[in-house]
């Protein structure tokens, strides 16, 4: 008869800035590929502004955990 042992539940926390990056990329190749973007000026506009964005948020966050 096999023993159940109860683990103790772990959970990840989330790494914000490797997930809204993530979600960026993906946002801005769906952009590039139905062509709403066409300039580069202004993709390389809105990936600057998303990274930022997405930093800012891994920051707040770490400070919110105590870290």
């Amino acid at each position: 008869m096999p023993r159940e042992v109860e683990r103790p539940r772990r959970l990840h926390r989330t790494d914000w800035m490797a997930l809204l990056s993530g979600v960026l990329f993906i946002v801005l190749g769906i952009l590039i590929v139905t062509r709403s973007i066409t300039h580069w000026l202004v993709l390389t506009g809105v990936m600057v502004l998303g990274l930022a964005f997405a930093g800012l948020v891994a920051i707040i966050a770490r400070v919110v955990r105590g870290k």
